[in-house]
């Protein structure tokens, strides 16, 4: 890719913290991201929904249920309904803004979790300046489509199944076309199936193409994958990656303690 990307350039770049390190602080709420920024973070990975008036808040799951008790759907709630729920450790379900706002030097990876959530993202992107902040990805590839018709050359964007497959045929040195993207997000395997390999990474490698891997929480597998040339990992332990990267002398973060 001849464009860069502040996203995948950031001189901590390699270490995301997936939906703010949820296996450390209550996933996806603003306690997990300011937890990520106070050990150094420069990138965080969460999921957004829309409410009925097209608020964007950060939620992973349709319903509420899981995170708070309250079995609803947040496309059934307007954002004056949201505003008083709190999760079972008592944050709120925070809008999209109030991160950007609160942390304005952070990098958000994005995954728009339903089709009406993106006319509101793009929206709130575009408002807030937001654009060469964040990456953006879905399992849903109409999804991502919609949103870089929407942002533009400048959003940084992961595909998905499709484009990742010919990467892995790539690597075996089928000559195959592999498209025009900056990264590709992917598991280490996916139902059973080895998706990142040394082969892949090079394929990714040759085509000018970043490799970010989720979601990684094993501090021996997160050396593997560094050793493999992989450009980031996301993880719910970000103290372990950090700890990771600091041994490695590959951690550039302002809290270094």
């Amino acid at each position: 890719m001849a464009r860069r990307f502040a996203f995948l350039d950031h001189p901590l770049s390699k270490a995301i913290a997936h939906r703010g390190g949820s296996l450390e602080v209550e996933e996806n709420t603003l306690p997990a991201f300011a937890h990520a920024v106070g050990l150094g973070y420069s990138h965080v990975e969460l999921d957004v929904h829309a409410t009925r008036d097209g608020v964007v808040v950060i939620h992973h799951d349709p319903t509420l249920e899981r995170m708070t008790g309250d079995p609803r759907a947040i496309g059934d709630l307007a954002w004056s309904d949201l505003r008083g729920i709190r999760t079972h450790e008592g944050a709120e379900i925070p809008r999209l803004e109030s991160l950007l706002e609160e942390h304005p030097g952070l990098f958000v990876n994005i995954e728009a979790k339903s089709d009406a959530v993106i006319d509101p993202l793009a929206r709130v992107l575009q408002r807030m300046g937001a654009v060469g902040r964040v990456g953006v990805g879905s399992f849903k590839p109409r999804r991502t489509a919609r949103l870089r018709a929407a942002l533009g050359a400048g959003l940084c964007w992961s595909p998905a199944h499709r484009q990742v497959l010919g990467l892995m045929l790539r690597g075996w040195r089928l000559p195959l076309p592999v498209g025009n993207f900056p990264v590709v997000q992917v598991p280490v395997r996916y139902k059973g199936v080895g998706v990142v390999s040394p082969r892949f990474v090079r394929a990714a490698r040759r085509a000018g193409v970043a490799v970010q891997v989720w979601t990684v929480n094993d501090a021996i597998e997160m050396e593997q994958l560094l050793d493999m040339g992989v450009q980031g990992i996301m993880t719910d332990r970000p103290s372990t990656l950090r700890k990771v990267l600091q041994a490695r002398g590959e951690w550039r973060g302002d809290n270094d303690a």
